[in-house]
């Protein structure tokens, strides 16, 4: 009786443990998030009018004169949707053909694999790679050199998400289907796409998000500019790089303006991730458990 109580006393004693771990831990993250909005939102908001979103930077706007940052957030929506949509036509068909044809064989542990990999290295990596891609084939900075790295950047978040969705399907409905005859092709994109649709939107969203506040990737290969980009072939501006520009000057309004900058890049964010959690809920209503 001794040996249980005591076997009995010690299991309470490490779940009491594990549960003030996690308890902790769930402290610090909500403070760290409340922290950073704070921050961003106390030292941005003040500096954020009507023209902080209305207009492009006019001359002297980085030593405090007039003007807003209309030029970077078209920039990054412009990247970011260019980036996410060329992903996804790359990382659909990946996913469809890991499900249908591969599996859960060594050629597709071995493309999983790769794509975790990738997902791991860092967008200044990507961006270098892109930088020097530019300079092989003589392409300038530009929206669509910035966009193509993107989707590098996003490709391999986007399959992934992707993937997992696709792998927690119930096998269930993909014989029957085969059972009624239909081909494996057929099967992947009417089947699987479907039962998969909220898990697509939030991979897409996600990845969105990634690519709209990635600075390092666009560095070299977007450039930036002070006009509103007009074809694909011109320079373009995004707000992480304004953020950035205007932190790092010594003028004290520029540097609240450029917390102004970073506050709506973190709305378009979280506008993003809820949105994505609202729509997959809504979706999540016609696929089959």
């Amino acid at each position: 009786m001794g040996m249980k109580k005591n076997r009995w006393q010690r299991r309470h004693l490490v779940e009491a443990f594990m549960k003030a771990i996690m308890f902790v831990s769930f402290i610090i993250v909500a403070g760290a998030l409340g922290l950073i909005l704070w921050t961003i939102i106390s030292r941005g908001l003040p500096a954020l009018n009507g023209d902080m979103i209305t207009q492009v930077p006019k001359g002297g706007f980085y030593m405090g004169s007039e003007g807003g940052v209309l030029n970077a957030i078209l920039g990054s929506l412009y990247l970011a949707i260019g980036g996410t949509v060329l992903a996804m036509i790359f990382s659909l068909p990946i996913v469809l053909y890991l499900k249908a044809y591969i599996g859960d064989s060594k050629g597709g542990q071995y493309v999983r694999l790769s794509l975790d990999v990738l997902w791991g290295i860092p967008s200044i990596v990507y961006g270098a790679f892109g930088f020097t891609l530019m300079i092989a084939i003589g392409l300038r900075a530009s929206l669509l050199a910035g966009i193509i790295v993107l989707a590098l950047v996003e490709l391999p978040i986007m399959t992934r998400a992707m993937d997992e969705v696709v792998r927690r399907m119930p096998e269930d409905l993909e014989h029957a289907a085969l059972a009624l005859g239909s081909t494996t092709y057929e099967v992947a994109l009417k089947i699987v796409v479907r039962q998969m649709l909220p898990g697509i939107v939030t991979a897409v969203l996600l990845a969105f998000g990634r690519g709209i506040g990635d600075a390092a990737s666009v560095l070299f290969t977007a450039g930036y500019t002070d006009r509103i980009p007009t074809s694909l072939m011109r320079p373009t501006a995004s707000l992480p790089l304004a953020v950035f520009f205007q932190l790092g000057s010594p003028f004290p309004e520029v540097q609240q303006r450029g917390y102004a900058s970073a506050l709506i890049l973190t709305i378009v964010v979280l506008v993003v991730s809820f949105g994505s959690r609202w729509i997959s809920a809504r979706l999540n209503r016609y696929t089959v458990k």
